[in-house]
């Protein structure tokens, strides 16, 4: 995998620890001004996440991530 695409996957890793840290974050806090901060985290783990899933698919599409599908056939292979 090109390190640009290693970079996308960190991306999707970090949303997901954000989207983690915004609901462990909601469920102690004790007022709104942190309700507020962790609803952005959370908005913007989404938007990032959903940024990436259409980045991903453009590389899939001029070649330069492989799909689900060849990875899986070479993993066929390999076996």
């Amino acid at each position: 995998m090109t390190p640009v695409n290693e970079n996308l996957l960190k991306v999707l890793r970090l949303t997901q620890e954000m989207i983690d840290l915004a609901d462990t974050g909601d469920q102690f806090r004790d007022d709104y001004g942190c309700g507020v901060i962790y609803g952005t985290l959370r908005d913007s783990a989404f938007k990032l996440r959903r940024m990436v899933e259409e980045e991903r698919l453009h590389h899939i599409e001029v070649g330069i991530w492989k799909s689900e599908s060849e990875v899986h056939n070479e993993h066929q292979a390999r076996l």
